[in-house]
Formats: structure tokens, C-alpha cells, sequence
């Protein structure tokens, strides 16, 4: 039958692999990055050393952050066509159609293997958001430590930008992030939901579910 569904494997190893450490990573720069910048907890004893820790926890997701950016960018290129950000936005035209069905004042879309148009736009964006946040981070950090991998890594950004704007543009891309991961949530949900998909369940296993039809 043309309507029955297809198991199709669409997201690889490495694509779920850096999705959950990215989840981990901001989950764990936002809380100490926002306790870095206004503390909500207070040491009474000189042992508890709670500032030192949240920058220890800071630095490390960073550092993980970092290469788990580097393994996704790369994989984007070597993994399969689901995997690569040159076809995310190649049916651009069909954002619109996205947007009203997510707002259920427009019709069903077309069933994605990969992302659909409003999907690719995204996590391009996201992902220029990801390089911006690691670049200031570091520019931030090449403030009191010299050398020419803090000045490669982000310490150039000072020459190009104040740093308070640095600082600020740094703590707004986080809320911009959380936002996006809120909605990021409801639209797979939606999406397996509607569609009986098995988008959720795809983030762990790789496959979803595809009408014969909508298999190109």
C-alpha cells in the first residue's frame, strides 16, 4: 500500500551522540553561567568554595560543548544527507506551510525524514548562535589569560567588540537558547503527536516512521 508506513533510519550515531551532549552542555552553562553572573547562593565558610565550582563545571561543559560543535559540524559533511546542514535549506519555499501547521492554522505538511524547511533554517541559526556563544565565552576568558589560543578561540572578539556588549550579547544568546530548546520540545512532540512519527523516540533509536509516499 502506498500510505504504509516505513522505518527509515535518519538520525546516526554521531548526530544523536552530540544532540544529548549539546542538551547536557547548556543545561549545565546556563545554570552556572547565570549563577556566575548574579549569584543565588551564598558561602558562609571559606571551604565551600561554590563560585570555584560552578566555573570549574562552566569551563569543563564548555571545553565539551566545544567539541561536540567541532563533531557535529564535521559529521555534517561526512554523515548521511539527513546529517547535512547543505540540504537543510533547500526547500526553504515550504518555512511558511511549517509555521501554520505548528500554529494549527494551516494544513498538515509533507512527512520529513530529515528536518523540514523551517526545521534546517533553525538549527542554522542555532547553530551560528552555538559559535557565537563559544567565541564570546572565550573572549571573556582571553581577558585575564594571554596566549595565541585564547586570542584564536574568541580573545580577537575584543579587538572588535566592547566587552560589557560581549558580556551582555552572551547572557541574551542563553535565553535565545532556551527558548529555542522549550519550543524545540513542543514541535517534536507535536510533530510525533500529528503525525505518528516517532520523532521523540528517534533521538534515541535513529529511526522514524515515513509514509511510503513521502519518501523521496
Amino acid at each position: 500500500m502506498k500510505n504504509e508506513r516505513v522505518r527509515v533510519y535518519a538520525w546516526e550515531r554521531p548526530v544523536r551522540f552530540t544532540h544529548w551532549i549539546n542538551f547536557l552542555c547548556i543545561l549545565a552553562l546556563s545554570v552556572t553561567g547565570f549563577y556566575i553572573g548574579s549569584p543565588f547562593i551564598h558561602a558562609y565558610s571559606s571551604k565551600q568554595w561554590i563560585m570555584g565550582w560552578m566555573r570549574l563545571i562552566h569551563f569543563v561543559a564548555t571545553y565539551a560543548f566545544l567539541m561536540s560543535v567541532i563533531i557535529r559540524l564535521y559529521w555534517s559533511l561526512v554523515g548521511n544527507k539527513h546529517a547535512c546542514m547543505c540540504t537543510w535549506l533547500s526547500n526553504l519555499g515550504n518555512v511558511g506551510d511549517d509555521i501554520k501547521c505548528y500554529l494549527l492554522i494551516g494544513d498538515k505538511t509533507k512527512c520529513h525524514v530529515g528536518h523540514s524547511a523551517l526545521g534546517g533554517l533553525t538549527y542554522l541559526v542555532l547553530f551560528a548562535i552555538f559559535i557565537f556563544e563559544i567565541i564570546s565565552g572565550f573572549a571573556m576568558y582571553s581577558v585575564n589569560h594571554s596566549g595565541f589560543i585564547w586570542t584564536l578561540l574568541g580573545g580577537w572578539l575584543t579587538g572588535v567588540m566592547h566587552l560589557p556588549n560581549i558580556r551582555l550579547y552572551h547572557h541574551l544568546c542563553m535565553y535565545v537558547i532556551l527558548v529555542f530548546v522549550m519550543v524545540h520540545v513542543y514541535i517534536a512532540w507535536f510533530s510525533d503527536s500529528r503525525e505518528k512519527n516517532g520523532m521523540m523516540g528517534s533521538i534515541f533509536t535513529g529511526y522514524k516512521f515515513v509514509p511510503e509516499k513521502d519518501i523521496e
